[in-house]
């Protein structure tokens, strides 16, 4: 009796995985935000996780990155905060699982300013001379602007912002990003909020919080908002 239910509990478990990657990793019929979980999953369980482990990044906040990636398509992403490099590690899996080409950017700050978060010498070393990364020193929000100019055409980026969680910063960032950039995708780490007793940092919470009720809901916004740390992404309606 076990080996029968273990022959159907596989055949089953085959049809689900051929329907898994029959089906497209994003449903572009629809209007609103859609990806297949399935392949994320797979993707996330087989690639990643091996890499760069579910710290500082758990699975659901894994899941948010690879859905923005897939769905987007992204020819440039800059993030700062690089730290060892895991969050840029993360988007080159991605690039090169997907088949997805693009930059990756990643600004991180200079030795002689201090941060708690400093890696040091330990700085970008998941991603030091992989193809398609580049890592610079310097404000993440100023450098990716310059690049930007230095670009010259029409840029398709998305920005992970995971450096400083202040509210001031943060608010500062997203703001000049829905400015200066045309039709920016935006993903801030840090997102969860919790009641004042908790004494969480919910800066980048309260900071979204306020730009959102600046802009008149042009944005929609995609949150993985059961717990520490939280990650929220933000990117335009369509018109």
């Amino acid at each position: 009796m076990i080996e029968y239910l273990y022959r159907i509990g596989s055949i089953s478990r085959n049809k689900k995985d051929s329907m898994i990657y029959e089906n497209p990793i994003v449903n572009e019929e629809c209007d609103e935000f859609e990806v297949n979980n399935w392949i994320i999953s797979r993707f996330i369980v087989d690639v990643l996780v091996p890499i760069v482990g579910t710290h500082p990044f758990p699975l659901s906040e894994q899941v948010l990155l690879v859905a923005t990636i897939c769905r987007f398509r992204p020819d440039h992403v800059f993030e700062w905060g690089t730290n060892i490099g895991k969050s840029a590690r993360i988007f080159f899996e991605i690039s090169k699982h997907f088949q997805i080409p693009f930059q990756i950017h990643s600004i991180d700050l200079p030795d002689d300013v201090p941060h708690v978060e400093h890696p040091g010498d330990q700085r970008g070393i998941l991603v030091k001379g992989l193809s398609g990364v580049n890592l610079y020193l310097g404000d993440g929000l100023d450098t990716s602007i310059n690049i930007i100019h230095e670009i010259g055409s029409i840029c398709k980026p998305v920005f992970f912002l995971d450096g400083d969680h202040s509210y001031s910063s943060v608010y500062c960032e997203i703001s000049t990003i829905s400015q200066l950039v045309h039709n920016p995708v935006i993903i801030v780490h840090d997102t969860f909020f919790q009641s004042p007793k908790s004494n969480y940092n919910v800066g980048p919470y309260e900071a979204i919080k306020k730009f959102l009720s600046e802009k008149n809901s042009q944005y929609n916004v995609i949150s993985t908002n059961t717990g520490l740390p939280g990650m929220t992404m933000l990117y335009k309606k369509r018109e």
